[in-house]
């Protein structure tokens, strides 16, 4: 369905400049877009480039305000985050309201799952005794959700996930393939006398918070005895382990290839680039930014809102550039 420059500002908060009449369908690039398309451009000097593409719109910053343009533009004090609800506004005008639900032949749902109106289960899917799914979620192919599970509204939980038993979901929460939620944690007891290892209970449950998402064939355990918790709006990569009682703040962005122990805090706004490696009992505080392989040791707690560490020992990334340059000189007088 395509909509109004007119509607597309008034769901998106920006200024029109221009013929409000003119119908977008959806977004693109500026080398690729075509006159059904939005794009985007936060960089004065690449403003008359996109005016020169096929796009029938652009969403441009205040800098755009005194241009010279040959198409309409939607102006806002943020483009990059316009052109995205941009997108996500069109894509949902695509539909045609609440969709009906369906359960494919080859899908096996209990007789005692209580899946709301709008829930979609598509092929080979198997939904558990007393799992319970929210309005308009869609569960992928393949994918196995255990007894108990409680998922809410407007999920997309994307082929091949796993959900283990008691796995607590919110609202618009995104799982894509292959992911695995509310597995055991990796906890041994090991007995002195034998050296043999017993596996310590693992009885806790795994709390999804709303608006969540959960990168391909990412693991995050349950609770040893407690809970694990991913808050509100948290984004995770692909490829990301999260082990046992970890205690996610909201907003947290974790990259690729990731890795956390067992127990360890992430308070709210913290940043972990890829391949962070991070030990037990850790805490990261708020608003932290942890570059790339950076690794924190067992215990020890980062703070700082809106620092950068790096490296392992993670430290203030401008000590631990010093502390190279420093090698460095040693290494030449060598």
């Amino acid at each position: 369905m395509r909509r109004s420059l007119q509607e597309v500002a008034q769901a998106v908060g920006a200024r029109l400049r221009g013929d409000g009449t003119v119908q977008v369908g959806g977004v693109g690039s500026i080398a690729s877009a075509s006159g059904d398309d939005l794009v985007f451009v936060e960089d004065a000097k690449y403003l008359e480039k996109a005016l020169r593409s096929g796009a029938g719109a652009v969403i441009a910053g205040e800098f755009a305000l005194t241009a010279s343009a040959n198409k309409p533009l939607l102006i806002s004090d943020h483009p990059k985050l316009g052109f995205a609800r941009a997108a996500r506004f069109l894509r949902d005008a695509g539909g045609a309201g609440p969709q009906q639900g369906s359960v494919h032949p080859t899908a096996v749902v209990s007789a005692s799952a209580r899946p709301s109106a709008g829930v979609q289960v598509q092929e080979h899917a198997t939904v558990g005794e007393q799992a319970k799914i929210g309005e308009n979620t869609r569960i992928g192919a393949g994918c196995a959700i255990a007894r108990g599970v409680k998922i809410g509204r407007e999920c997309e939980i994307y082929p091949n996930v796993t959900i283990y038993p008691e796995t607590t979901l919110g609202d618009r929460v995104i799982v894509h393939a292959g992911a695995v939620l509310g597995s055991d944690g990796f906890g041994y007891v090991r007995d002195r006398k034998s050296g043999h290892y017993e596996k310590f209970p693992q009885v806790g449950k795994l709390v999804i918070e709303d608006d969540v998402e959960i990168g391909a064939n990412t693991t995050i355990d349950r609770g040893a005895l407690d809970e694990t918790r991913i808050g509100r709006g948290t984004k995770i990569d692909n490829l990301v382990h999260i082990g046992h009682n970890c205690r996610i703040g909201e907003n947290v962005i974790i990259a690729a290839q990731t890795g956390l122990s067992g127990s360890i805090t992430i308070e709210n706004n913290v940043v972990l680039g890829g391949q962070v490696g991070i030990g037990e009992h850790a805490r990261i505080g708020e608003g932290v930014m942890l570059g790339g392989q950076g690794g924190v040791l067992p215990n020890k707690v980062l703070r700082g809102k809106g620092v950068a560490f790096w490296g392992t020992p993670a430290q203030p990334v401008r000590e631990y550039l010093k502390q190279l340059a420093m090698l460095a000189k040693l290494g030449k007088k060598r």
